[in-house]
């Protein structure tokens, strides 16, 4: 699949801020078999006074920016065109919890991709002994199967709900609630599976969304998605799921970085020198292209 993205955040200030530093974490990367990044832009308004692009431990792009001049408000917009093509799940080769363990146990290395970076709990995804108790009850013959499972039933007894938590929601509090939104979801997931010992981290990235039959797409009605990496063992690898919609990742899953949790890889953090509140707002497009044959 081939997509056009387009991203817009933008901030208001209740007051004007007199200066500024964020970290922003928006363009996707290439990703050797999976995505290909044709072209990509990111701008700001204001013009920063300073701008630096790096990739951060994870390998995530990051832009530095800083700002010294007073200003109102803060727009980013990221485009982008990327080519998706993952492979399809072959048959599933992965071991049981206790063979898994053993696997892991082997694995040496500390790059940025090691399974020993996701098995720990972390901020977001903290280990929980409901959640575990509940991860518990998705155990079969396989990781993957066991992902799976858990995948589908966190998609099947939690409800959407954009207005029950906040970007600072834990694990958890959502697991409480059983609601909430696609950050939520993958918390829970990632602290069930790191309460059984499977190594699971967090993806953002972007999802194509299709409009009801008949119905046109409305511009910036996507946003950005979260979902799940899983390591599966030495020969499987890294697989990832998404428990709000309860499926493997697609073709229609474009990434744009991943981390422990949330706070590894949220589009923006900063601190600004201001006083009073501020007003977010987020629009995405995700749309298809289709190249005309010669």
């Amino acid at each position: 699949m081939l997509y056009d993205i387009r991203l817009n955040l933008r901030y208001d200030y209740d007051a004007a801020a007199g200066g500024g530093r964020h970290q922003v974490r928006v363009l996707p990367p290439t990703i050797s078999g999976v995505q290909r990044v044709i072209a990509a832009s990111l701008s700001f308004a204001p013009t920063p006074s300073e701008r630096s692009d790096f990739s951060d431990f994870f390998g995530n792009s990051v832009t530095a920016i800083a700002f010294r001049d007073a200003h109102e408000a803060l727009d980013i917009r990221m485009s982008a065109r990327v080519a998706v093509s993952r492979p399809e799940p072959g048959l599933d080769v992965s071991p049981d919890i206790r063979r898994l363990r053993e696997e892991l146990d082997a694995v040496r290395s500390l790059s940025p991709d090691t399974p020993h970076h996701f098995l720990a709990a972390s901020d977001h995804a903290g280990v929980d002994a409901d959640i575990t108790g509940y991860a518990r009850s998705s155990v079969g013959n396989s990781a993957v199967s066991t992902a799976m499972d858990l995948c589908n039933r966190i998609h099947r007894d939690f409800t959407y709900d954009g207005k029950a938590t906040t970007v600072r929601t834990r694990a958890s509090d959502a697991f409480s609630l059983k609601r909430g939104v696609c950050q939520d979801f993958s918390h829970i997931m990632i602290a069930g599976l790191r309460g059984l010992g499977i190594p699971a981290g967090y993806v953002s990235g972007f999802l194509r969304t299709i409009p009801p039959r008949g119905k046109p797409r409305l511009e910036g009605a996507d946003a950005m998605h979260a979902w799940v990496k899983v390591w599966c063992g030495r020969d499987t690898g890294w697989q990832e799921f998404d428990p709000t919609n309860g499926m493997r990742a697609s073709n229609d899953h474009i990434t744009v970085g991943h981390g422990r949790d949330y706070s590894d890889v949220a589009p923006i953090v900063g601190v600004l020198k201001t006083t009073g509140g501020q007003v977010g707002e987020q629009a995405v497009d995700v749309i298809p292209v289709v190249l005309e044959k010669a």
